[in-house]
């Protein structure tokens, strides 16, 4: 196979399965760890061989997920000591075409159409061979703790990471849902064990996590209350299924934040005491959430350990907000309730959740789309809060709105990529 050609346009094709020397990839380095506008910078980068049962995929478009902004960051602690490389390409979701395959790849051949899953092991120890790979000890997170991810012309994966992409969803609606809907289906049905019938309180229901919960969540016939912070978001969580909203602007000084006061201390109880009686109006009866999902963390844990039912679960992926918690345990134990971590998903809960999109249960909701050049920009405005739904980038895919593989060879690619206001919105199909 030819392999003269060093680098390629971003947008343009190559012949398939031609693999150029170099890529246009969005580097993070460490003299740049900060906010994503100056911590991601464009370089051309070697593009990565695949090994045993690994592949090469070309990205069509990228999702847009908070660990970018870790990544970007370097807190809490620096990716580039995680992975040992001295470059990262950050980027856990992306849809895209196989291009090239490893020795002992059977279940894909170059040419086909998929979305990517995150979640990387070592496939040979006891817990990725009957278990849950998710207990597997060399466990990793694709696009995070590993140095290719997403926002670059070719991402490396382990071909169990591979998924076939809906036919149905554009490019950059395939990249924007893997992420959140599996992470939320694994918290849900696998963690949880959410029961018809139960009361599920969402905090941040109208993001990425949060309207795939909301999604699951009346998908197994209970019931999800939505926390939000706009009447607009409130509006975007009814349609994907709340039985009612919460606007937590209502309540100022609900928050927890280390070394508060007494007299904060005294106005965050009041608040929580009246955040759980806005509860039971949605629900309209005297009764709390059978189960919380939680991903922001430090400011809102407090409140979910006291507001969980008894024998309820609080499930958590993630604390945005911040890492060290602080409750009162006695909440905990006199009400016999449980925290219950949740970490993304394995392989085979990735796939359930995947035939859900296939089979249009689940719905995703791409609310932004940005252009290659301002993938920074995407990952300032999810830092800052300045979205709903989730978020994506064209990568690959030379305009929103293709689908396929041919669709790309046809369409000739624009004379310079470059972000417009009315690029950013593509709805879902």
């Amino acid at each position: 196979m030819n392999q003269s050609i060093d680098h390629v346009p971003v947008g343009k094709m190559p012949e398939l399965g031609v693999v150029p020397k170099r890529m246009h990839a969005w580097v993070i380095r460490r003299d740049r760890h900060g906010l994503p506008a100056t911590a991601f910078r464009r370089e051309l980068v070697n593009v990565p061989e695949p090994g045993p049962g690994e592949v090469l995929v070309k990205v069509m478009a990228a999702g847009v997920n908070y660990n970018g902004i870790w990544a970007a960051s370097g807190k809490p602690i620096s990716v580039l000591d995680v992975h040992k490389e001295d470059f990262h390409i950050a980027g856990s979701d992306a849809s895209g075409i196989v291009w090239k395959t490893g020795p002992g790849v059977a279940r894909w051949k170059v040419g086909d159409e998929v979305v990517l899953h995150c979640n990387v092991t070592c496939g040979e120890c006891g817990a990725c061979n009957g278990l849950d790979p998710m207990a597997c000890e060399h466990q990793k997170i694709w696009g995070y703790e590993t140095p290719y991810g997403s926002f670059a012309q070719f991402t490396l994966v382990q071909s169990q990471q591979v998924l076939p992409k809906p036919k149905e969803l554009t490019w950059e609606v395939a990249a924007s849902y893997g992420l959140v809907c599996f992470t939320a289906y694994r918290m849900l049905v696998h963690r949880a064990k959410v029961r018809p019938g139960e009361d599920v309180l969402v905090w941040g229901a109208s993001g990425g996590l949060g309207i795939f919960a909301l999604q699951i969540v009346k998908l197994l016939g209970a019931n999800a209350i939505a926390v939000v912070s706009s009447k607009k978001k409130g509006e975007l969580a009814m349609k994907m299924g709340a039985v009612g909203v919460i606007d937590r602007t209502d309540f100022p000084g609900l928050a927890y934040h280390p070394n508060e006061t007494s007299e904060q201390a005294k106005t965050r109880a009041e608040m929580t005491k009246r955040f759980g009686r806005a509860i039971w109006d949605v629900l309209g009866r005297k009764k709390s959430p059978d189960v919380i999902f939680e991903h922001v963390g430090q400011e809102t844990f407090p409140t979910s350990v006291f507001l969980a039912g008894r024998m309820g679960r609080i499930v958590i992926c993630g604390a945005t907000t911040g890492y060290q918690l602080s409750f009162d345990v006695r909440h905990l134990w006199m009400r016999q309730k449980m925290i219950v971590g949740s970490h993304f998903a394995n392989a085979g809960e990735c796939e359930q959740a995947n035939m859900l999109v296939h089979r249009g249960k689940l719905r995703p909701l791409l609310t932004e789309l940005f252009e290659y050049d301002a993938i920074p920009e995407a990952h300032q405005r999810m830092m800052e809060n300045r979205h709903a739904g989730t978020l994506a980038c064209l990568v690959g895919a030379a305009r929103a709105g293709l689908r396929t593989l041919e669709d790309v060879r046809t369409i000739a690619t624009p004379p310079q990529r470059e972000i417009r206001d009315d690029a950013r919105r593509t709805p879902s199909p």
